[in-house]
């Protein structure tokens, strides 16, 4: 194909800025002419939302017209703020008639109302609110002209929930607008195949990364910590690092370290450098005022989550620090591009592990980037939850046919292969509950006419839907307000209800980078005041962990295996490799290394898996079961990223059995029926599916509420229809999700028959750590926090050899007697 050449206006506005247009930039817009739909693949700073949008610019200024022409979906709202604000900058420098606006669920009302009347040529949005937008009944005549569908960050939406919302979306626009094509923008990714199904392109354009990043590690003076994930003790290290350069931005994993991390940097701000904290549980308008500063460069640093890992275009920054271990190499490379903003120059950044075992994964994941190793799973089918709120919704905008409804789902990448027994399920349970709850008048949400037709039951209905549209299930959140001299002051943000109901008058917490003195809670209320006095509290927030990769981890046994490569590692690691290969072993890339060892009164078995926190809960609740009925007595376990570790009353023998893949038959199936984790999982979907509404028009329901409600519906369907398509599709959530079964599946196939038990006198190096985390949850006042910190120097004595055994006996059974929390 030929490559095509810029328009006038447009080839004077790239020369005037001293640009050339790139060559898959061209290749988009020959697609576009062609009528193709198309995936670009490119890495960060190589133009893929200008290539993204030059077809419907070019088109727009060529043959302008009214109406709605190109949709543009992103996953963050910051995102789509941010594309908007740049792409006005080539419509107003070219005097384009091009109108450009947002709608998301910070967009005011009156401007959602207006723009159904009267829509923008470019329309950006989210997937929550394409789906709220199809709910309407004017949704049909909305979109009828629309030419160009846009997917931003495809790769962060395939294989999500969110990602088969907007894939179900897609679809209708599909049936809506026949002639729209679909443009995919992804960064690299390791299933671009898989990817091209999902975004529905006729072509795929892959763009090679020009300069490999530039990683680095910093561990800061003094001894490195040898468990805990905050990274607090380098924050002077890192301060350093933000004054030596113009903008940085810090990624932490976690709202909770989000702010710890700011207060501690602010503490070492001497040089009162501007700098900022970004998080999704902030205030909107907080948000944008931190993504406009530093947008305009007037800000030094912004310490932020995954709230900012996208897209996001600030080219004046030229520094990134990861603190805490990056969980994924796509993830990291993600993160990373955010620095140096351009394909031609190297992206700058700086990993920071707040621990040993941390220490590890960076190293392995510095080394993957290198070898230009990527990760992640390909998309997984559907969601059957997901579907039932989408098929809620056509219902709210228009009656439909089963049959023709049936045939454009599966139009949709991700419900491909889906059986018409699972869609004529899931249609039956949105239109009355399903077999067992279908006497009940509340989950009649659907009727169909004499002809088959399928419409929604009522208005009530329709506006109850889309007060709950949305696939991300959190605890409900409340708004935390300042108290001023007038009742009304300012809203900061958000935190979850769990949190807010331990605290009490006068407790102190860290909020929105502020110390805050709780007051009361008046309806959804958190009120405050600044200031106070005490150990403040920070507030945590489900589902904040990320996971570490199948990829990753193996790098990590890797790693482990190759002391050729420990050179490479700060001496305490590498100290620490050692004694562990001289007191015990290390774990094997392709075997599984669990260790026994007395201690107090207590005998412990820790097991090097490597599969994620998940998949550790869910071993760690299987082989419990296993200990108790081999009379071992289990007591409780605590499970990392990295090992699983047991402690039980007496000592575990025959150990390779506990490990046998027969534990994912009758075990799990008991443990299953039994399990708070599915138990939590279903409330999750039931969430989604429509089943329980968490908002209700003039009423919220509280975390306690819809844990009831869907408590007492999974007892009833369990008991009554077991195969009900609710309890299916928290089958299939729980293989990946809260219990991740693919991941316990596939380790206990890899390590058949290569279990090595390493019977011990006492703890090895490496299980130091994970003792600490045993004691960490049993922290519940100063005292126990002093005990903590005694034991901890005796457990790292002990480890290191530094003394022997018997003088830590006694804390060691001071700190055995202590109670410890079950999980």
């Amino acid at each position: 194909m030929m490559e095509s050449t810029l328009p006038a206006p447009f080839s004077g506005w790239f020369m005037r800025r001293g640009w050339v247009p790139r060559s898959h930039q061209l290749a988009m817009l020959d697609a576009a002419r062609a009528g193709e739909s198309t995936l670009l693949v490119a890495p960060t700073g190589g133009g893929k939302t200008l290539a993204g949008f030059l077809p419907s610019l070019v088109e727009l200024a060529q043959a302008p017209r009214s109406g709605l022409h190109t949709l543009y979906i992103s996953p963050l709202k910051a995102l789509a703020t941010d594309v908007a604000r740049n792409l006005l900058h080539p419509v107003q420098e070219m005097e384009l008639p091009i109108s450009v606006e947002t709608r998301t669920g910070d967009t005011p009302a009156n401007r959602r109302a207006r723009q159904r009347v009267t829509p923008p040529h470019i329309l950006l949005t989210t997937p929550e609110s394409l789906a709220v937008l199809l709910s309407l009944p004017d949704a049909p005549a909305l979109v009828a002209d629309l030419t160009c569908v846009i997917i931003d960050e495809a790769h962060a939406l395939a294989g999500t929930k969110r990602g088969d919302q907007l894939a179900l979306g897609v679809a209708r626009l599909r049936t809506l607008a026949p002639r729209v094509r679909r443009v995919g923008l992804s960064a690299t990714v390791a299933h671009p195949a898989a990817l091209q199904a999902y975004v529905g392109a006729d072509r795929r354009i892959e763009v090679a990364d020009c300069a490999p990043p530039r990683l680095s590690m910093l561990v800061h003076d003094g001894r490195l910590s040898w468990s805990g994930h905050m990274g607090l003790e380098a924050a002077p290290s890192l301060m350093q690092r933000i004054r030596a350069a113009e903008t940085t931005i810090v990624f932490v994993n976690t709202r909770a370290q989000a702010e710890l991390m700011f207060q501690e940097l602010w503490k070492q701000n001497t040089a009162t450098l501007p700098i900022a904290l970004h998080h999704g549980s902030l205030e909107a308008s907080q948000r944008r005022k931190v993504e406009a500063a530093m947008a305009a460069g007037r800000l030094r640093a912004v310490v932020a989550t995954s709230s900012l890992d996208l897209g996001i275009d600030w080219g004046g920054v030229d520094q990134v620090i990861q603190v805490g271990a990056p969980k994924g190499v796509s993830r990291l490379l993600q993160r990373v591009g955010r620095a140096n903003h351009r394909m031609e120059e190297a992206s700058r950044a700086i990993l920071a592990p707040a621990n040993r075992f941390e220490v590890l994964e960076c190293e392995a994941a510095m080394l993957s980037v290198s070898a230009r190793e990527l990760d992640g799973d390909p998309p997984r089918p559907g969601s059957l939850d997901v579907l039932a709120q989408h098929l809620l919704g056509l219902a709210c905008s228009a009656p439909f046919m089963p049959d023709a409804i049936y045939a454009e789902v599966r139009r949709a990448a991700p419900y491909a292969a889906l059986s018409r027994e699972d869609f004529d399920d899931v249609l039956t349970f949105v239109e009355n509950g399903g077999y067992a709850l279908s006497t009940y008048e509340r989950w009649r949400k659907l009727f169909r006419d004499s002809e088959g037709r399928v419409h929604v039951r009522s208005d009530r209905v329709a506006a109850r839907h889309r007060m709950n549209i949305g696939t991300i299930v959190e605890a409900p959140l409340l708004k935390v307000r300042l108290s001023g001299k007038r009742r009304g002051g300012p809203v900061l943000g958000e935190i979850e209800e769990t949190f807010v109901n331990t605290l009490r008058p006068g407790d102190t917490f860290v909020f929105a980078g502020r110390l805050l003195r709780f007051i009361r809670l008046r309806e959804m209320i958190v009120e405050c005041a600044e200031g106070g006095s005490g150990e403040p509290m920070v507030p945590a927030y489900q589902g904040g962990r990320l996971p570490l990769t199948t990829n990753l981890a193996d790098r990590i046994r890797g790693l482990l295996q190759d002391p050729g490569s420990w050179a490479m590692l700060p001496g305490q690691v590498h100290e620490w490799l050692r004694l562990q290969r001289a007191q015990s072993r290390l774990p094997g890339r392709d075997d599984l290394l669990v260790e026994t060892f007395p201690r107090g009164d207590r005998w412990y078995l820790v097991a090097y898996c490597f599969e994620g926190r998940n998949a550790h809960q869910t071993l760690g609740m299987l082989i419990t079961r296993r200990m108790e009925r081999a009379g071992f007595a289990p007591r409780g376990f605590v499970a990392t990223d990295y090992v699983l570790g047991i402690w039980s009353a007496h000592q575990p023998v025959d150990v390779a059995s506990l490990f046998e893949q027969d534990m994912l038959g009758d075990d799990l199936e008991a443990w299953m029926a039994e399990s708070s984790m599915l138990r939590r999982t279903f409330r999750n979907v039931a969430v989604v599916a429509g089943l329980v509404d968490r908002h209700i028009p003039g009423a919220e329901k509280s975390r306690k509420q819809v844990t009831v409600n869907t408590d007492l519906i999974y007892d009833v369907l369990r008991k009554h229809q077991p195969n009900h398509v609710l309890l299916r599709a928290t089958r299939a959530d729980a293989a990946s999700g809260l219990i991740d079964l693919s991941r316990v599946a596939g380790m206990l196939a890899r390590v058949k028959g290569r279990v090595v038990h390493m019977a011990l006198s006492r703890l090895s190096p490496l299980a130091a750590p994970v003792l600490l985390e045993i004691g960490r949850e049993s922290v519940r006042s100063a005292d126990d926090e002093e005990r903590l910190l005694a034991e901890a120097e005796a457990i790292i004595a002990e480890a290191t050899g530094e003394i022997p055994a018997a003088p830590a006996k006694a804390a060691a059974e001071r700190f055995a007697r202590q109670p410890t929390l079950l999980l």
